[in-house]
């Protein structure tokens, strides 16, 4: 008997309709001969709403307490599912992230799972039980309900699926996997039959949602092959793989997956006199409070430090803070720029093709989208442009590269 990881997203659960079509899903795979371990996340926008509700209260809240809040959001889906699949004549059991074993470290509202003891899941599985877990939450060190970052119910389910050795692993969403761009915003996107890990990274990092990063992380990792599809169709959707798997696909030609974007960027620019170390304080400071930088360039002119670089929109305050505090020896000017995006190209090969770095920048200067930074990796193009321009990149890079339906 196979044992098969499903897990759900929010609006796979945003109403009693769509939860019923889920559990008949569940059930569906479970009479197939299966064992079943169902993850879910808060149904619709109850995460969102959970934090608004908290934005009126304070505009600093208590991380542990927002942890407790925003945990709550998937026991509304594991108690609810479990019920709808009882009533449906099923043998169900529903289960917190504690209850499933699931500990993580201390860093409250982004937390890192250490470890999954599976005995309870087990437990349940071998009395014929579909189990239901709720994503997303975790226990940590001292014993609180913590969360493993927005998202965090794809690392649930890839996190089990590694721990548990599953058979399968199949992540449903509104979509029917992975495009070549988001659908909604060009049309004629295609859905990618097969993607390799590293390229799905590269897409979820540089501002894809269809899966949370770190989840991709821990498939590659662990060799956990992922099924992307849609709840509402019985289409196959993409498969999340190792490159060697596709490999004979691509050969050494260069293969563009597809095209993502990121509207969630700023970008800070420094300059500041007679400071070298700058760099490094920038890097130091902000990897100590949890900011990332995604892209940095940094020129030097009679001695002045010009250095722009780009971090999560979220992070905007905690960054001027933390710049605040590196230069307050120094003569410095410190600028903001809200209004840009990040659009990157990714596949295999691109770095040693440099033909697509030249029609990708071709291609955005014919449509007169001028380009503020590069970074340029093994798989990926990235380009800092203006917020405004990033529909106009999509459709004509898109369009270059030739990955429109046929």
């Amino acid at each position: 008997m196979s044992l098969v990881v499903m897990k759900f997203g929010g609006s796979s659960l945003a109403n009693a309709d769509k939860m019923k079509r889920v559990a008949e899903r569940i059930i569906i795979k479970k009479k197939s001969g299966n064992k079943v371990i169902a993850v879910v996340s808060a149904p619709g926008d109850t995460t969102d709403d959970l934090i608004k509700m908290a934005d009126k209260i304070t505009c600093n809240p208590s991380i542990r307490e927002m942890d407790m809040l925003l945990a709550t959001g998937e026991m509304i889906s594991i108690s609810l599912l479990a019920m709808t699949i009882g009533a449906m004549g099923e043998k169900v059991i529903s289960m917190t992230g504690p209850q499933a074993g699931i500990l993580a470290n201390d860093d409250y509202t982004r937390a890192r799972i250490r470890e999954i003891n599976p005995q309870k899941i087990n437990d349940q599985l071998a009395k014929d039980n579909i189990v239901i877990v709720a994503g997303f939450q975790a226990l940590n060190s001292i014993g609180d309900v913590t969360t493993l970052g927005r998202g965090g119910s794809d690392l649930t389910a890839v996190a089990l699926a590694a721990a548990l050795k599953s058979d399968s692993c199949e992540i449903y969403s509104d979509v029917e996997g992975v495009y070549t761009t988001d659908p909604r915003f060009v049309k004629d996107a295609k859905k990618i039959d097969y993607i390799s890990y590293d390229e799905m990274l590269e897409m979820a990092g540089s501002g894809s949602q269809v899966l949370q990063s770190r989840s991709i992380e821990v498939a590659k990792k662990f060799n956990v092959e992922i099924h992307s599809r849609s709840t509402f169709s019985e289409n196959e959707g993409t498969i999340i793989t190792s490159e060697e798997k596709i490999k004979g696909k691509k050969m050494e030609s260069f293969s563009i997956s597809g095209i993502s974007f990121d509207k969630n960027q700023v970008k800070f620019t420094i300059s500041v006199l007679d400071a070298p170390d700058i760099v490094a304080k920038i890097f130091s400071h902000c990897s100590k409070v949890g900011i990332i930088i995604d892209m940095l360039s940094q020129s030097v002119s009679n001695k002045t430090n010009i250095i722009s670089f780009v971090v999560n929109r979220s992070d905007i305050k905690k960054t001027q803070e933390e710049l605040d505090k590196i230069t307050s020896d120094y003569r410095v000017s410190i600028s903001c720029d809200k209004h840009v995006a990040k659009v990157s190209i990714i596949g295999v090969g691109i770095k040693s093709h440099g033909i697509v770095a030249a029609k990708m920048f071709e291609t955005l200067h014919k449509s007169n989208i001028g380009i503020n930074m590069v970074s340029i990796s093994e798989i990926k193009i990235s380009c800092i442009i203006n917020e405004s321009d990033v529909l106009k990149a999509l459709e004509e890079i898109h369009k270059e590269f030739g990955l429109s339906k046929k």
